[in-house]
């Protein structure tokens, strides 16, 4: 089996959830036997946003709130690839959140891996976007002020066609919902409620055990018919917050093209001859031939 970890020495705090992704994500690529050669792991910058330095495929450690724009540049590129984001709440749901709604309009067959934890770790755990309001973890020195940003209620209403939620010390539970994501032919978001057990002393080990259960409903849109009804049961269980909170899969949709296959439509060769592989320059010469155009604007 080909091993998927590399030899970096993972640096994260002891019993921090991103252990359990990390696993997660690995046995997933090994389970589905995925070319290494045709993966990419993409981050931005946080605690999290350093698993492309652990994961043996493609990796990119990029700015922060950017992943998901590199991945939609990758994947445009060279639709071949298996592309992955793996980034926290405060990079996605912060500075990033206007990437991450973006990409459920588009539909890009990308898989977008959120590392949800409340606070910014690695900067010591300033209140993140997924906080509630009116908690107080060990860092703040007041409250929190802020009404907290629901990741799965966003994705559904930006049009993301897979909405999953999972938990990162139920490895086993997560590897099979990032396989599903992954194989999901558009834009997949899973959301990751992981401890951190350094910043965050709130929303522990202990207290996700006691909540979390595993949805049993169907999730899957088999008609365009039933699509609205779908997404509104799935909208109403992602505000399920408290006493009980669900994981699992709120919403599949494999109903709606993905943007590649958009593409396809006016640009019947896209998928045979991406960007990727097309020769843009000989002998450091440019190969396009622009005469045409310039014809036309009378140059």
């Amino acid at each position: 089996m080909v091993n998927y970890k590399t030899t970096e020495f993972i640096d994260w705090c002891p019993s921090c959830g991103d252990f359990g992704i990390l696993s997660s994500e690995t046995m997933a690529l090994a389970d589905l036997g995925i070319d290494r050669s045709k993966t990419v792991v993409v981050s931005g910058i946080g605690c999290s946003s350093k698993t492309p330095h652990y994961i043996n495929v493609n990796g990119v450690h990029t700015l922060h709130g950017r992943g998901i724009t590199y991945a939609s540049g990758i994947k445009l590129a060279n639709p071949d690839l298996k592309v992955i984001v793996n980034s926290g709440d405060g990079d996605l749901l912060g500075i990033g959140v206007g990437h991450l709604v973006s990409a459920g309009r588009r539909n890009l067959d990308i898989t977008i891996i959120l590392h949800n934890n409340g606070v910014y770790g690695l900067t010591k755990g300033q209140a993140s976007p997924t906080l509630h309001r009116g908690l107080q973890t060990k860092s703040l020195p007041t409250k929190n002020i802020n009404d907290s940003l629901d990741p799965l209620a966003l994705a559904l209403t930006a049009g993301y066609t897979f909405v999953a939620r999972a938990y990162a010390y139920d490895a086993m539970f997560t590897k099979e919902i990032i396989k599903k994501a992954i194989m999901h032919n558009g834009t997949a978001l899973v959301d990751v409620l992981q401890p951190c057990p350094t910043y965050n002393n709130i929303n522990t080990k202990e207290w996700y055990e006691k909540r979390i259960y595993k949805l049993e409903e169907d999730y899957k849109v088999g008609s365009a018919e039933e699509a609205n009804e779908k997404m509104t049961k799935a909208l109403i269980k992602s505000f399920e917050w408290g006493d009980k909170i669900p994981i699992g899969i709120f919403y599949e949709n494999n109903l709606i093209p993905s943007y590649g296959e958009r593409i396809a439509e006016h640009i019947p060769a896209y998928f045979t001859d991406p960007p990727s592989k097309q020769i843009i320059e000989q002998n450091r010469r440019s190969t396009t031939d622009i005469s045409k155009l310039l014809k036309n604007l009378n140059v």
